[in-house]
């Protein structure tokens, strides 16, 4: 009997069984099995290490659909136009203090976002204590807005409280949808504050009475352009029923 035909592929694999190619041994097969599935269990591992973090690891441990957001509360005050501002300043700083005691009474998140002065060495609790010296013109309002234990704290570099800054990972890890924004300058980082929320679709409150301009006329425009452009609600902050604003949304704003 002639030798059989044997196809180019089968005499390939033959050859490879001869030469003893562990590739093709049943050892080898249930070994390559073995670190595919090796493989498998570290990619899954993997994807529980790069899961997202419900709390910041602990640093952002509430959750509440509102927040209020204070924006360069804490500030020395030590420029020329000072006591002008003060006599705006002061009156909202008394409100935005009766507006935070309430919102942490409730359970809402208190954010200070603010300048950092001088060299970029400080955290926010040494801008506090440099502005409380008896010696700073910002001593009143820093007194009475000084962050309590429970609140959170961001730098900003900027004159938006977004720009550069982990502002907007907090509040997604709060799971924020509403923000009331108070603080100072009205016409400036207030007002830049204001456009960057309005463009990441937050519900935005500012009230009328917890902020303040160098110029009262700059201040009362930042706030007509603020509820024109940007939808904001400036009603006094006591007319805000914090009560219900704290509960869920019920739809998104139409943004036209």
């Amino acid at each position: 009997m002639g030798t059989p035909l044997i196809s180019r592929s089968e005499g390939h694999r033959e050859r490879l069984r001869n030469r003893g190619d562990s590739q093709y041994s049943p050892g080898a097969r249930s070994n390559h099995e073995r670190r595919r599935c090796e493989g498998d269990r570290n990619s899954a591992r993997r994807g529980q290490v790069t899961r997202r973090n419900r709390d910041l690891h602990g640093s952002a441990p509430d959750s509440c659909r509102l927040a209020l957001l204070l924006v360069d509360v804490i500030n020395d005050l030590e420029f020329p136009e000072a006591d002008a501002f003060l006599e705006t300043a002061l009156p909202a700083a008394r409100a935005i203090a009766r507006l935070a005691a309430r919102c942490r009474r409730l359970g809402v998140p208190v954010v200070y976002a603010n300048d950092n002065f001088g060299r970029w060495r400080s955290d926010l609790r040494a801008v506090v204590q440099h502005s409380l010296r008896t010696d700073v013109k910002g001593r009143p309002i820093a007194r009475l807005l000084r962050p309590r234990r429970t609140d959170y704290l961001v730098l900003k570099p900027k004159h938006s409280a977004f720009f550069a800054s982990p502002l907007e990972t907090l509040l997604r890890h709060l799971e924020v949808e509403r923000v009331i924004l108070a603080g100072f300058a009205g016409n400036i980082c207030v007002l830049f504050t204001a456009n960057d929320l309005y463009m990441r679709d937050y519900e935005l409150f500012v009230p009328r009475d917890c902020c303040a301009s160098n110029d009262t006329a700059d201040n009362d425009f930042a706030l007509m352009q603020m509820a024109r452009v940007l939808k904001a609600d400036v009603r006094a902050s006591t007319e805000l029923d914090l009560e219900r604003l704290r509960g869920p949304l019920r739809r998104r704003r139409s943004r036209t």
